[in-house]
């Protein structure tokens, strides 16, 4: 495996660690899956419908996100995801972690 392949799939690995936090973080009001696509690639995290909803899933499996089905203006039905209580919770403690890991990395980078 040469270096721009290493790199690549360290790459992948730090990308997935990094967006449940992103896509809780983006929660806080109601989404639909293409306005959270939206909203997640204005702020510089593009993410494949491949990979969102898959994990929008999961995380509403682990009773992270809450969901409901609803058409709105007659459009065809779309679910709509929220950050659970539980989910609140457990972003606050991650966002502590990060910004303890990422100020760790920045000194340690340095």
């Amino acid at each position: 495996m040469d270096n721009d392949e290493l790199v690549q799939n360290m790459l992948l690995e730090l990308r997935r660690g990094v967006l449940s936090v992103a896509v809780l973080s983006q929660l806080s009001h109601e989404e639909y899956g293409y306005s959270l696509l939206k909203a997640l690639s204005e702020k510089g995290m593009e993410i494949d419908q491949s990979t969102l909803y898959p994990l929008l899933r999961r995380l509403e499996s682990q009773g992270l996100l809450q969901s409901d089905w609803r058409i709105v203006d007659e459009a065809r039905p779309r679910r709509y995801y929220v950050i659970s209580p539980q989910g609140k919770a457990v972003l606050s403690k991650l966002k502590k972690e990060w910004s303890m890991m990422t100020a760790t990395l920045s000194q340690m980078l340095s």
